[in-house]
């Protein structure tokens, strides 16, 4: 995620990071280096003038942006809706440890350092872990190590042996056999205890919304039709401007293509929002975030530095 002031004036056409220009600057120079050829020809190709005018790509280019513009909203819900559910994952690790740490009762006080022997801090450790857990199953992250600090050894070796989309239930499972243990030696009260079994039912639901977003893309022949109809567009609007705009076409005509490839791309990326491109979610600073306000519960005299963007990019 891009994270920077909004810069005004002239330094906003010389921005890269974060832009799509990036990821259209190919097609876009062809589509420019097309206009200039159809400029210095007129408009004609093999000896033939192309009697194309204006008027088709007014009644085409209407529909298309709002087509275009359809699309984007529908994949800018899916990135606020993905960063809504993170939110409740961060609330419901808060409420988590605010339950562990003033229901269930133990005869001795909290020390982070026993995760082994505690059962308050390891369900409070492993709510950091299950968002690590989460993060690396929505970008596909096999080799993530970074859930491996807040479990013990034996429940880290054993999460290694499961695939990748069964792990958050797996620490959930656990999560609720220390909770019925804690029940059955009266460690809480079986009335609190349901109200710490809610909050671990919201850690499942906001999982598998996560899991639902990740896993149902916006429909591909839409992506694909509109794909087509802007390259489409954009490629021949060259021959019904020359005769209007002469030697201003290829400006007009890499404005226009700059605007609809770059919406084009921008739902692409919308679409899909914990991967690890410039605009996603930034699954790693929410992670963190967790794991300090965790921690500080715990009372660790070590906690963690918030993340910071590296060249305006917070991953």
């Amino acid at each position: 995620m891009i994270v920077r002031d909004r810069p005004s004036g002239f330094k906003l056409l010389w921005i890269v990071r974060g832009s799509v220009l990036q990821r259209i600057k190919g097609v876009l120079a062809v589509n420019i280096v097309l206009a200039i050829i159809v400029t210095v020809a007129h408009g004609t190709l093999f000896h033939t003038k192309i009697p194309i005018t204006p008027i088709p790509f007014t009644l085409i280019g209407l529909p298309l942006a709002i087509f275009l513009g359809f699309r984007n909203n529908t994949a800018y819900a899916r990135y606020w809706e993905g960063r809504k559910l993170w939110g409740e994952i961060v609330i419901y690790a808060r409420t988590l440890a605010r339950q562990c740490l003033s229901l269930i009762e133990l005869d001795h006080p909290v020390d982070p350092r026993q995760r082994a022997n505690d059962v308050r801090v390891r369900m409070v450790h492993r709510a950091v872990a299950f968002s690590h857990v989460l993060r690396a199953q929505l970008r596909g992250l096999k080799d993530d190590v970074a859930a491996q600090q807040w479990l013990t050894h034996a429940e880290w070796q054993r999460l290694q042996l499961l695939p990748l989309n069964q792990r958050t239930d797996a620490l959930m499972l656990a999560m609720g056999q220390d909770l019925g243990q804690c029940v059955r030696d009266r460690r809480i009260d079986p009335c609190l205890a349901v109200e710490l079994d809610r909050t671990l039912n919201g850690f499942t639901t906001a999982a598998a919304s996560c899991e639902r977003i990740r896993n149902t893309p916006i429909p591909f022949s839409y992506t694909l039709l509109l794909h087509r109809t802007a390259h489409l567009y954009c490629f021949l609007l060259p021959f019904g401007l020359v005769d209007i705009t002469g030697f201003m076409t290829p400006f007009v005509v890499a404005i226009v293509a700059y605007t609809f490839y770059g919406l084009d791309v921008l739902g692409d990326e919308l679409e899909e929002p914990f991967g690890m491109e410039s605009n996603d979610l930034a699954l790693d600073s929410i992670c963190r975030s967790i794991e300090i306000s965790l921690s500080q519960s715990l009372g660790d005299p070590q906690v963690p530095a918030p993340l910071k963007p590296v060249d305006y990019l917070l991953t």
